[in-house]
């Protein structure tokens, strides 16, 4: 198949449109037709529906597009390994990780990075999602349990548990519980059963709600979570590595909390020696040692 009516197939469908991706390619609506129809006679197939709206993939468009699409991530992870081969840390990184950890740990760490490479650009995306790493939809992720796809580079950064924490104030004003059934006077602050979450922390919270308790606020990730407990609605279930940048806050129960859940740092194999990737992931891993450091003490 001819490889530039492929580029201006894949445009087209991306867009939805023959005039937007004119634009994109700096083609002349006219042009693009042209190519879309000579594609169309080579395969021997419909690849769009065309509508007063716009354009509509076919089966057999849909099936083309799955595969332009591929070729597009395969080639933008060529072009990082190649602009990688230049001795300069520079360029865009798509790093994924929870909400709760990206908002709450990595970027307020982040002016570091920032400050030792000015040339790099991160575009963090807060996802529960577990995004397709092969497939290029992030270039590293940072998760709460060791990744299951293959072809991955997989590093174990530490480990945390899921902890009950209130405010002064709180405490102060509704009192300290000192047993698990102390909690039908307390407001419990978590994340909502339907959420993206990790097991243990799921588990925690099960538990607790086993315990009558009259009044709950749920949010669908962990900053919600810390936003409650900073502002006295009630004791919040949250990860331990929050209590860092947060010391006010106070541990409730401390013998209760969660089995230990495992943070893993990920990348494909194809970006193995990415100097990007290789000096996010050493940041990363200085900043966990620094932590870990500062919990021993």
């Amino acid at each position: 198949m001819d490889w530039d009516k492929l580029r201006i197939f894949h445009a087209v469908a991306d867009a939805g449109s023959l005039t937007h991706a004119g634009d994109t390619l700096h083609l002349s609506q006219s042009a693009v037709s042209r190519q879309i129809r000579a594609l169309e006679e080579s395969l021997n197939v419909t690849l769009f529906h065309r509508h007063a709206r716009g354009l509509i993939l076919t089966e057999q468009g849909e099936l083309l597009f799955d595969a332009t699409t591929a070729m597009v991530k395969r080639l933008d992870a060529t072009a990082a390994r190649i602009r990688d081969s230049e001795d300069e840390v520079f360029g865009e990184l798509r790093v994924t990780t929870t909400t709760g950890f990206g908002t709450l740990w990595l970027a307020p760490r982040l002016p570091k990075l920032f400050k030792k490479f000015p040339g790099l650009k991160i575009d963090l995306m807060l996802e529960e999602r577990v995004l397709d790493l092969p497939m290029r939809e992030a270039d590293v992720a940072i998760r709460m349990k060791e990744p299951s796809q293959a072809d991955l580079i997989r590093r174990r950064l530490m480990n945390i548990r899921m902890r009950l924490y209130a405010s002064p104030e709180y405490l102060a004003e509704f009192g300290t519980p000192k047993t698990m059934d102390d909690f039908s006077q307390h407001r419990l602050i978590c994340q909502h059963a339907g959420t993206a979450q990790v097991a243990a922390g799921a588990l925690l919270v099960a538990e607790l709600m086993s315990h009558d308790i009259p009044s709950t606020f749920t949010v669908n990730n962990y900053f919600g979570v810390l936003q409650g407990v900073l502002n006295h609605l009630g004791i919040g279930v949250m990860p331990d590595y929050i209590t860092e940048d947060f010391p006010q806050l106070v541990r409730v129960l401390p013998e209760t909390e969660s089995i230990e859940v495992p943070v893993f740092l990920a990348y494909p194999e194809e970006l193995r020696h990415s100097k990007r990737v290789a000096a996010f992931r050493d940041f990363v891993t200085e900043e966990i040692f620094q932590f870990r450091k500062a919990h021993q003490d």
